[in-house]
């Protein structure tokens, strides 16, 4: 008899736990999607791997921001034809992710949105038609125009060609407009005349068939100035009994004649009561008062000029007396330019310090700048022997050569703790800052903007400014082009031909 096996019952399936862990596999990824999203838009980094770091906020905008403590709105009022449209979009972007959400922006295109762009116009009266931005923060506003953020050249338009942005400044624009709105009053800096100073402002036509009066040589310095949120005024030591009390800093550039007692008296009345001054000495100006104040305070300024000889050719070499300064580390003056170059153009002397004798009264000296080596202090500057113009350690003074240097009373060594003190500095070079010097420098600026900031007490500002794009070159000299010649003639036909040639080998074999 045969035996019949029964069938196996078939196995259930487990809808339930099988749904279960669908949804739990759903569930994790639209987690894990999520977490990845927020990690993207809290915590994420940007980086700019670009030549000319257009968009590239300086260290300074950085700390500017950083001194937001409510939010600011930005309202973008640009018209789409505008040159620098996508310039200034993509560097509001980068001012938005610096400032860790404490920036809000709203684009309006006047041309489409016309009812949000005249509720715009009321509110901030607005008065002219250019695209502008407009910043808005604890209820003070300020416009910076289009044309204040970039330099365009439109000489090709007569050509059919369109605009050229030659020189994009918006970051420099946009970060002055935010420290005036956090400042709300603007600082004041006394410009001493009546010694035969530049002007710093063109002189106004005297009659209607007058020629126009010549740009002030230091136009450049003062509106750079200017854009750090400060108010130069004009000031007159024989019109006045006492420097004014909203003066807190006072500039003195390159004084062709001595100031008299009393002017003397008053400079050191204001230096006593914790006065800032800026001051560029012209070597070749004779102010024996004004050296004695410096000497007081520890420096001396030399009867020389520096110089040094270079080589201009195989056998030929030539004495030069523009100077190379380098900026020193020790300063938080000169700390983010420490060890860059730059030209100090025009007569300099050297100046020493002495701040073991003046130490006691409570005298700080740091040196901010010295030459390059191979300059020295020439002591017969005006001598037409080349056999005097020679270094003499006996009579002329080697390095260090000091060209800039900061004079405190007062203060205190620790840069985190901030006193009421008497600060100064000084340059023996008052040339390097004129229009025709500081279009070629960017390193001066910086300097100067670094200066008035610390004499300000404003050293959160201290900072590299913005940086001018600059067209890419090379320099190749008859070694270097010959070379390339061999790379081109002969290295790259033959690397595939030596490739070719190997294929061929091993397909012959």
């Amino acid at each position: 008899m045969e035996t019949v096996t029964a069938p196996d019952k078939p196995k259930t399936i487990r809808r339930f736990q099988i749904g279960a862990n669908v949804v739990l596999q759903i569930v994790l990824l639209l987690f894990l999607a999520a977490m990845v999203n927020h990690l993207g838009f809290e915590h994420y980094r940007r980086w700019d791997f670009s030549r000319d770091k257009k968009y590239a906020l300086s260290d300074k905008t950085k700390r500017v921001l950083g001194a937001l403590k409510s939010k600011l709105r930005i309202t973008v009022f640009f018209a789409p034809e505008t040159p620098i449209t996508n310039d200034v979009q993509n560097l509001l972007t980068e001012y938005q992710y610096a400032a860790k959400g404490k920036i809000d922006v709203e684009h309006i295109d006047p041309a489409r949105n016309i009812s949000r762009a005249k509720e715009v116009v009321e509110k901030y009266k607005i008065v002219t038609g250019e695209s502008m931005l407009v910043l808005d923060y604890e209820g003070r506003n300020k416009a910076v125009k289009a044309s204040e953020m970039a330099e365009i050249d439109q000489s090709g338009m007569q050509f059919g060609e369109g605009p050229r942005i030659t020189a994009f400044k918006g970051e420099q624009a946009i970060t002055s407009a935010i420290i005036d709105l956090i400042e709300g009053k603007k600082n004041t800096i006394g410009y001493v005349l009546g010694h035969k100073e530049p002007p710093i402002a063109t002189p106004a036509r005297q009659g209607p068939m007058a020629q126009p009066a010549p740009e002030s040589p230091i136009s450049v310095l003062k509106t750079f100035i200017e854009n750090e949120n400060i108010k130069i005024q004009e000031l007159n030591l024989f019109n006045v009994d006492a420097i004014p009390a909203e003066m807190k800093t006072i500039m003195i550039i390159g004084p062709q004649y001595d100031f008299s007692d009393r002017e003397m008296q008053l400079l050191r009345d204001f230096w006593n009561k914790q006065g800032r001054i800026l001051l560029l000495l012209d070597p070749a100006a004779k102010t024996p008062k004004l050296d004695a104040f410096l000497n007081d305070l520890g420096v001396r300024v030399n009867d020389d000029r520096l110089m040094a000889v270079v080589r201009t050719g195989i056998q030929e070499m030539a004495r030069v007396r523009d100077v190379i300064g380098r900026f020193l580390p020790d300063s938080p003056i000169t700390k983010r330019l420490a060890d860059v170059r730059a030209p100090f153009v025009g007569g300099t002397c050297s100046l020493t310090l002495e701040p073991d004798r003046v130490r006691p009264a409570g005298i700080q000296l740091q040196p901010l700048a010295q030459a390059e080596e191979g300059y020295w202090g020439e002591v017969d500057y005006n001598s037409d022997d080349p056999a005097k113009l020679q270094y003499d350690p006996n009579r002329d003074h080697g390095a260090p050569l000091y060209i800039a240097v900061s004079v405190e009373k007062g203060g205190s060594g620790d840069e985190r703790v901030q006193v009421n003190s008497s600060r100064m500095i000084v340059v023996s070079n008052a040339t390097f800052v004129q229009d025709n010097v500081l279009t070629q420098d960017q390193q001066a600026l910086d300097f100067m903007s670094a200066s008035i900031n610390w004499l300000g007490s404003r050293e959160q500002l201290i900072g590299i400014a913005p940086k001018v794009p600059r067209t890419l070159t090379f320099s190749l000299d008859q070694a270097a082009l010959r070379n390339l010649r061999w790379i081109i003639l002969v290295l790259m036909p033959l690397v595939p031909a030596l490739i070719g040639s190997v294929v061929w080998w091993k397909r012959r074999a």
